[in-house]
């Protein structure tokens, strides 16, 4: 399969220039480090060119992507799929089951995703051979150092024999590179200063709370900025639970995103925004990078970031690659901005009365059933189509899980047609399907 039959299947024409010089650097190179901001196609940048170092004929794993978090494993899995190369890809991660990554594992796929503590509870267990893996990837290495990960990848690096290409990408500059990574004069790849014709236009622009709390000023800003897409940054997970309960009460439909929600529910939140059935997160820095989620039109720091890092990544989810956004700073009134600052952001006034933004124009249907249970997109499209009483543009996004599967529906068409298929089959099962809350 050649490259344009892969970057048909992402709706892409070409490959960005980052994306082939890293696809060149890879295979002429035995260490390449790349730097690259979030957003910029790191993903399909590593794994383009990884399809032409497997041996589609061995029956072996024969590489080894290493990242920071579940999702980014996650996202990383779904983006080898959808490449449809032909190869096999299986991915393990905290809270996933041990026992299915074992049977996946014993069927010895060419490349294995995941999470360094995961991955290193399969190696001590002996479910991981090094034998033939020769491709080492750290992806967003520089998330897994600030994660505290050192132990586990010094030992998983030591434990693979045979590496004989190493791959790292970080999202900001690497001081130093630990010894443990083995890497030796590597090709440096270094795109976090954009050209000028591909320079996203970031707009800062801050607020203060003046005559009302910080809580009820972040209201009045979230209706200021209305129906755009966006996310709200906290630095605590009971920040972000109080501001959703508020939202609930003004009836504005968000999503929650944090570590201390069980994995389903936080991939329940990322496909609504993906599919249009929410245009705002409420989120801790857990959702800063590594998340496969649209481009946002805003980010909004309730709560300041800590250092320029975290400012970068956040900022980082907006204005991405050529497009625009803004980033707004709310500030108590005895607050100051953030001291790494470059320039001054605007300052804005916070309007006097509360804006409620519109409903969105799709609502997410849930079905209990997914590929494991051999359900796929064209048998969710055929029931909705024929039996739901659905037009072709009153169907959304699709999206399949293991077991389970997420569709968007029109506003106003998916009462009704939840009522017309509420007892029809799938495959000749009966399924459970409701509205998503």
């Amino acid at each position: 399969m050649n490259h344009s039959e892969i970057l048909s299947r992402f709706n892409i024409d070409a490959l960005n220039k980052m994306q082939v010089d890293v696809g060149k650097a890879i295979i002429d190179n035995n260490s390449v480090v790349l730097i690259s901001p979030t957003g910029s196609g790191k993903t399909l940048a590593f794994l383009l060119p990884l399809l032409r170092l497997i041996n589609s004929q061995a029956n072996n794993t024969q590489a080894l992507i290493l990242v920071p978090s579940r999702e980014l494993a996650i996202q990383i899995e779904q983006v080898f799929k959808q490449m449809k190369s032909g190869l096999s890809i299986t991915c393990c991660y905290g809270g996933h089951s041990t026992q299915i990554e074992k049977n996946n594992l014993d069927a010895n796929p060419h490349i294995v995703v995941g999470t360094p503590g995961r991955i290193a509870h399969h190696i001590k267990r002996g479910t991981i051979s090094s034998l033939t893996i020769h491709t080492l990837i750290l992806d967003e290495f520089d998330k897994s150092l600030q994660e505290g990960f050192h132990q586990e990848m010094s030992f998983i690096i030591n434990y693979l024999r045979n590496i004989t290409k190493r791959i790292l990408t970080s999202a900001t500059e690497l001081k130093l590179i630990p010894d443990f990574v083995g890497i030796e004069n590597p090709t440096v790849l270094d795109f976090t200063t954009p050209s000028q014709d591909t320079k996203p236009t970031l707009k800062m622009k801050f607020t203060r709370a003046k005559g009302v709390d910080k809580f009820n000023a972040l209201f009045l800003l979230l209706g200021s900025i209305g129906n755009q897409s966006k996310i709200v940054f906290c630095n605590h997970r009971d920040t972000v639970e109080r501001i959703s309960e508020q939202l609930t009460k003004l009836t504005i439909e968000h999503g929650i995103y944090h570590g201390g929600l069980e994995q389903i529910d936080r991939e329940k939140t990322l496909i609504k925004l993906r599919n249009g059935s929410i245009q705002l997160i409420v989120t801790t820095d857990l959702a800063s990078r590594g998340l496969d989620i649209p481009e946002l039109e805003a980010i909004v720091h309730y709560q300041l970031p800590t250092t320029q890092d975290v400012m970068i990544h956040r900022n980082g989810r907006t204005a991405r690659m050529n497009a625009s956004g803004t980033a707004y700073f709310l500030l108590d009134e005895g607050d100051y901005l953030p001291p790494f600052l470059d320039t001054k952001p605007e300052e804005i006034d916070l309007p006097k009365k509360l804006i409620i933004p519109e409903p969105c124009n799709w609502k997410t249907l849930y079905i209990a059933a997914g590929k494991k249970d051999k359900i796929n997109k064209m048998d969710i499209v055929g029931m909705l189509l024929k039996k739901g009483g659905l037009q072709k543009e009153e169907l959304g996004k699709i999206e399949v899980l293991d077991h389970s599967a997420y569709a968007a529906i029109k506003s106003d068409k998916i009462v009704n047609t939840l009522d017309m298929v509420r007892n029809e089959k799938i495959k000749n099962r009966k399924i459970k399907m409701e509205i998503s809350s």
